[in-house]
């Protein structure tokens, strides 16, 4: 029990670690401190590198080019004085001598049998020696060659016959370069103190550029963030770059958004509350009525329960409404699609209104121009429809007309439904498909309105990713014109 409670513990302890881990790498301060951090040290670091490379190079360019003369001046003087074949000089031998002690090198004679004939170490006197440079040298090509690993550099040097100019021996020369090695150690050092220094500048500029180009974001997360404790009447004005400026106007206008979604509920509910506040309270009244006259007629009663059937019909007509939008709401991402026959479906709910509007002496008439099948919810679809003749039928003048046309292309299919009513006043257009909205709020409680038919409707519409559009005039009627797609985007 004990281990296994260990081992949990453990197991805890590294997913801290881990979401500590990432939530560090994820952080844009660091990302940005890391990268200035990079940027300025990487530069510094390729300086320090080339200019000590470059001092390496220049060095032993220097030193090579030295010798290299040192060597053409001691060859032409032992081309003359024959030491080769020979001839023992002094002179020549201490200038070798000297050679050797002025560069810290070894300095070597080597005749045409390849064998050793004077060595400044005394080491390898009458040995041969074959290598690749000496054989090159002999050719007439002298050589030079450094060694970085050995610390060495080896230059040969021809000695030409002077009676036939062909080479008559080789000198080798090999020098130490352990003083440019020394002083290239030297450098390095305090170029690694100057790469520190900068290093420690630069990760504290880096700091410093993290912090200040992040605080712009900081106050764009606090504004946020206060978002969920209530709405701020101030809006965010962040224009330090050009990113937050697109970001506060993305979090302006949702929370623009916001705030009119939030008036839209709150209006939402009041106005339910008054709608089914009203016919209550009629109810009430005619029921404390029928109480206080206990010797009332029972003509009286009769009427008195009239009004209440009509009452508590009209309650029921709000509740349902208020039930096809939540209903719509909830399925709006999850429509029932199938393929319909328009046509068909159509003139089934004029076959269900044309009694409705026969009591008002209207008359319906459908005109389909084509065939024409789409996938639809056929439920959702029916409801926009019915809502949208049922509104034509009820704000419409006596001996009047509605007029309901199908047509379709190759992509689209629309609706029509026009009416010779009453028409919608300029300034209602816009709002007409708002919940609860009438335009004409006393007549549309005489014919039973609850302003909820038209929200019905384009919420059907825009489930279906289609759109709806009204076209009115004041006294001469109104056209509602649907549009969607034969084909439902999913």
């Amino acid at each position: 029990m004990y281990i296994q409670s260990g081992e949990w513990v453990i197991i805890s302890r590294g997913k801290v670690r881990f979401k500590l881990k990432d939530k560090i790498i994820k952080n844009l301060r660091f990302r940005i401190i890391l990268v200035i951090f990079c940027a300025g040290l990487l530069p510094c670091a390729g300086a320090y590198l080339g200019i000590t490379r470059a001092y390496e190079a220049r060095e032993i360019s220097v030193r090579t080019a030295q010798i290299q003369n040192q060597c053409t001046i001691l060859c032409n003087q032992l081309s003359h004085s024959g030491y080769l074949a020979g001839t023992a000089s002094e002179m020549i031998r201490a200038e070798l001598v000297q050679l050797s002690n002025i560069y810290n090198g070894r300095v070597m004679l080597i005749d045409q049998n390849y064998q050793v004939i004077e060595d400044t170490y005394d080491m390898d006197l009458g040995k041969t020696i074959v290598s690749g440079d000496v054989i090159r040298c002999f050719q007439g090509k002298g050589t030079s060659r450094y060694d970085r690993e050995n610390r060495y550099i080896e230059v040969t040097a021809p000695i030409l016959n002077p009676v036939q100019e062909e080479p008559a021996g080789v000198m080798l020369v090999s020098i130490s370069t352990d003083i440019i090695e020394d002083s290239l150690a030297v450098l390095d050092d305090k170029a690694d103190t100057v790469l520190i220094l900068m290093g420690i500048m630069v990760l504290i500029l880096a700091c410093v550029s993290g912090l200040v180009m992040v605080k712009p974001f900081k106050r764009i997360t606090s504004s946020i963030a206060a978002v969920t404790e209530g709405y701020d009447d101030n809006y965010l004005h962040e224009n330090a770059y050009t990113e937050t400026v697109l970001l506060s106007d993305a979090f302006n206008k949702m929370l623009g958004r916001m705030k009119a979604l939030d008036d839209s509920r709150n209006e939402f509910v009041s106005n339910v509350s008054h709608e089914l506040k009203t016919p209550l309270t009629s109810m009430k009244v005619l029921s404390d009525s029928l109480l206080t006259q206990p010797d009332a007629p029972a003509e009286l009663y009769k009427e008195f329960m009239g009004d209440l059937s009509e009452e508590i019909e009209r309650e029921n007509k709000i509740i349902n409404d208020l039930l096809s939008l939540v209903k719509m709401d909830k399925t709006a991402n999850t429509p029932n699609v199938a393929m319909e026959n328009m046509n068909e479906l159509v003139e089934k709910i004029l076959k269900r209104l044309r009694p409705i509007a026969s009591m008002q002496n209207i008359e319906v008439v459908f005109e389909s121009f084509r065939p024409v099948n789409a996938e639809v919810d056929e439920v959702k679809i029916s409801l926009a429809i019915t809502n949208l003749v049922e509104n034509a039928i009820k704000y419409n003048k006596e001996g009047g007309w509605v007029h309901v046309s199908l047509n379709a292309d190759h992509k689209y299919c629309y609706i029509e439904v026009a009416d010779s009513g009453m028409g919608i006043p300029e300034e209602s257009v816009e709002h007409i498909f708002e919940r609860f909205y009438r335009v004409d709020k006393s007549h549309s409680r005489e014919i039973g309105g609850t302003g909820l038919g038209l929200a019905i409707a384009r919420g059907a519409v825009v489930m279906h990713r289609g759109a709806i559009k009204v076209y009115s005039q004041l006294g001469e009627g109104t056209t509602f014109t649907i549009r969607i797609p034969l084909t439902y985007v999913r």
